[in-house]
């Protein structure tokens, strides 16, 4: 794609941080490549975090996103699940800011509403439309499947006057 946009979008997670590269022209998406980044819950937390950073590293290397999103974080009941998950966030927000690229942040709902059509819906649908928009997409787990929506999210909404106000805001 002549002259396309390559974003990487990135589903956090300390486990297993999905990620997935499109290419934008206009209203045309292409698929790239999906994958997992996980770290090994045996290790500690320090060098967890640095197994994903690793990880993302070698996809921005590979791929030469242009553009990055990632999923905002919900907080759940359980204090030390959020907050490792913070964490694997932080890591997932550094790597392409460092990297030079601009990061966009959607929440969950926003990227359903991208995806789907409306802000509520459960991962079999959304997997779903992945498939319908991008009929090339592969994934090796849900996690790849939700990095795909979440870079679909970001190619709708990268021209959107508000979109373009908080890229530029962090230029």
């Amino acid at each position: 794609m002549a002259d396309a946009i390559r974003i990487i979008g990135i589903d956090p997670g300390l486990r297993r941080t999905g990620w997935a590269v499109i290419e934008a022209l206009g209203n045309s998406l292409r698929f790239v490549a999906a994958g997992t980044v996980r770290s090994d819950d045996k290790s500690d937390l320090a060098t967890r975090l640095c197994q994903l950073h690793d990880g993302l590293m070698d996809v921005l290397g590979t791929h030469a996103p242009h553009e990055a999103a990632v999923e905002a974080t919900f907080v759940n009941k359980d204090a030390v699940a959020t907050l490792k998950l913070g964490q694997a966030r932080g890591i997932a927000m550094l790597v392409p800011a460092r990297a030079g690229l601009r990061v966009a942040e959607y929440a969950p709902n926003a990227v359903k509403k991208a995806v789907i059509g409306v802000g509520h819906g459960d991962k079999r649908q959304i997997h779903m439309m992945v498939k319908v928009l991008l009929p090339r997409a592969s994934f090796d787990t849900d996690d790849a499947a939700d990095a795909t929506a979440i870079a679909i999210c970001h190619a709708h909404h990268r021209q959107t006057p508000a979109a373009r106000l908080a890229l530029e805001a962090q230029a």
